[in-house]
């Protein structure tokens, strides 16, 4: 009896259009933070479109790397193209995983290296006294004023990320052996941490939810143009654009939420402390550099 020949088995190099949609709902669905989430999702469409710009033969390792010579030619910076490229590793190997693409070719893609990083970049790290100005620069009696305020205080003496700070809720802000913090965050990764108030933030914080009347709930709510609370709680966007309106009023260019949050560390060291952040010494002149003091350290701690 002649034995049948065995049948090879059919590898996949080409993805449709609904090879990659599938795949990309795969890449969202294994990631739990809302915000790589929507950097995944952009960066995995980003790169469908150019894939299928043109009729291209297969998704291989030749092709990611004519798209990272591609990202390179439109000037984005070397971290933003190894981000980009992670997503379409990671969209390679999850349609591997569906049987949707060849698993030799989903490890070839694997080995595209990324663009080389020369040196680090160090960010807009505020000073003491630009941190000083900025906080001097958002005071004010209207509610907006005493919002901005008190969300820029919070920023720089706690160094919270937006979505943190977007997010917080009043219930959080507690007082722990004397002192006051904000217990059990939630951050990134699932991280748990508490975090102290400096005292001349928790004053600023203290204005705001008086003067808004906020006891429960998230603490920083949208305003109206006519100057009224509105709503439950504010966009992460709302933050940012806080940032950047008062940080262009004291003259400094393309400072980020994140910026603050590095600085924190800095601004420690350089007031002689590794717990508590310096404390801006509001003055009445916005658009001057105020003097600074340091919260003394309580013993015991």
């Amino acid at each position: 009896m002649i034995p049948k020949k065995r049948k090879a088995s059919h590898r996949r190099t080409v993805l449709r259009l609904s090879d990659l949609d599938h795949s990309k709902s795969a890449v969202l669905n294994t990631l739990t933070s809302p915000a790589s989430r929507r950097t995944y999702e952009y960066a995995i469409e980003e790169f469908i479109a150019w894939y299928c710009s043109e009729p291209r033969l297969a998704l291989n390792r030749i092709v990611v790397v004519r798209y990272r010579i591609h990202l390179e030619a439109s000037g984005l910076a070397a971290a933003t193209i190894n981000q980009r490229l992670a997503a379409v590793r990671r969209l390679a190997h999850e349609a591997a995983d569906c049987g949707l693409l060849s698993p030799d070719l989903a490890a070839g893609i694997q080995r595209v290296k990324g663009a080389k990083q020369l040196g680090h970049r160090s960010g807009n790290w505020l000073s003491l006294e630009q941190s000083s100005c900025l906080v001097n620069c958002a005071s004010g009696d209207g509610l907006r004023q005493r919002r901005d305020c008190a969300m820029l205080a919070i920023l720089v003496g706690c160094g919270l990320r937006r979505a943190e700070l977007a997010n917080l809720p009043v219930e959080k802000i507690q007082i722990r052996q004397g002192h006051w913090v904000i217990v059990d965050l939630v951050g990134k990764g699932g991280h748990i941490r508490t975090i102290p108030i400096p005292h001349w933030a928790k004053e600023k914080l203290d204005r705001w939810t008086t003067a808004a009347k906020i006891s429960s709930g998230r603490v920083f709510r949208a305003i109206r143009k006519n100057g009224a609370v509105w709503g439950d709680c504010i966009n992460v966007n709302v933050v940012w654009h806080v940032v950047n309106r008062y940080c262009r009023s004291i003259g400094l260019e393309h400072v980020a939420p994140h910026d603050l949050r590095q600085a924190v560390p800095r601004q420690r060291r350089q007031a002689g402390t590794d717990s508590v952040p310096a404390r801006p010494c509001l003055g009445t002149d916005h658009g001057a550099v105020s003097g600074l003091q340091t919260e003394s350290k309580p013993s015991g701690e």
